[in-house]
């Protein structure tokens, strides 16, 4: 099947190489000249604009969008409104908020052009593994593109499916990113708690081997916890500072207006939020206010 990737960043990148490899034509196009070739030299074409793009597919297109969520979405989406025709096909597999995706989906329609938003996960590790896609779209438009959901899944009858109407695989997403939140957290602290139990002076890397076995809390997040444990046991030269792309913040707005207490997402949220503060007001004020009642003792900054 022939298709068009936009976006040749990593993941891109990996998800066009599992489409070549597995029998489709794969056009590629990246504002990045390097990402270009890369993708050349493992079997994709390229095209130097997104109107070369367009240009080197048969009618009825099917592009692929692996870009940023929000405005990198919106200004790609919009540009390929003016250049894709009735019966052609978006695609967004990127991390999209999904009433954006609901939006772009009328614009899309508008034009006669299927939209489909296809929740993508699987990482670094996808490109021989295999992605997990939640997707959202039109029946008959989902079943069109199965040749590309089999290639890229991790058998053609594992990890994938339509999952409802468009703008439902970009929210299947977000929760999942929001579960995925909560795990980390849980291990985080789990292995934390072990580390500071110094009397015993456990070997957190085998204690992860041996939970990777049998044990009730097994999982491939634990696999890759166990071997980053063992790379770097005492965690040295990483920053306590942990990133979010959007999702957990998605995911508690979702659940604060649907009514669904998420206690454990919420607060792991907070968490990431909260390792970014390095010099807290609220922890001083505390301080302070023990002091005020109670008069007990400040710690003075650098003692």
């Amino acid at each position: 099947m022939e298709l068009g990737m936009v976006g040749l960043g990593r993941m891109g990148a990996n998800m066009a190489q599992r489409l070549v490899r597995g029998g489709h034509d794969v056009t590629g196009f990246d504002p990045d000249e390097r990402a270009r070739k890369s993708a050349e030299a493992n079997g994709s074409s390229s095209a130097a604009s997104l109107a070369d793009l367009v240009k080197a597919l048969r009618a009825p297109r099917t592009v692929w969008l692996m870009v940023p969520a929000g405005k990198i979405t919106d200004d790609t989406v919009t540009a390929l409104l003016l250049l894709l025709s009735a019966g052609d096909t978006v695609i967004d597999g990127g991390n999209s908020f999904y009433k954006d995706t609901l939006r772009r989906a009328q614009a899309s329609a508008a034009k006669g052009v299927r939209y489909v938003d296809c929740g993508t996960s699987g990482g670094v590790w996808g490109l021989n593994e295999g992605y997990s896609m939640m997707i959202g779209g039109d029946a008959e438009a989902v079943e069109t593109l199965r040749p590309i959901f089999e290639t890229l899944a991790p058998a053609p009858d594992k990890g994938w499916g339509r999952v409802g109407l468009v703008g439902s695989g970009h929210f299947t997403k977000m929760i999942h990113n929001g579960i995925e939140y909560g795990l980390m957290q849980a291990y985080a602290e789990g292995f934390s708690i072990l580390r500071h139990k110094q009397a015993f002076d456990l070997d957190l890397h085998q204690i992860g081997e041996i939970w990777r076995y049998g044990s009730v809390v097994r999982s491939w997040l634990l696999d890759l916890t166990t071997d980053a444990l063992g790379k770097n046991p005492t965690m040295g030269g990483i920053a306590p500072y942990v990133a979010d792309s959007g999702e957990g913040r998605w995911t508690v707005n979702e659940a604060i207006d649907l009514d669904v207490p998420a206690p454990v997402i919420t607060l792991s949220l907070l968490e990431r939020l909260r390792s970014r503060e390095t010099d807290s007001f609220a922890d001083k004020l505390l301080s302070a206010m023990r002091n005020e009642f109670g008069g007990h003792a400040i710690k003075k900054e650098g003692a």
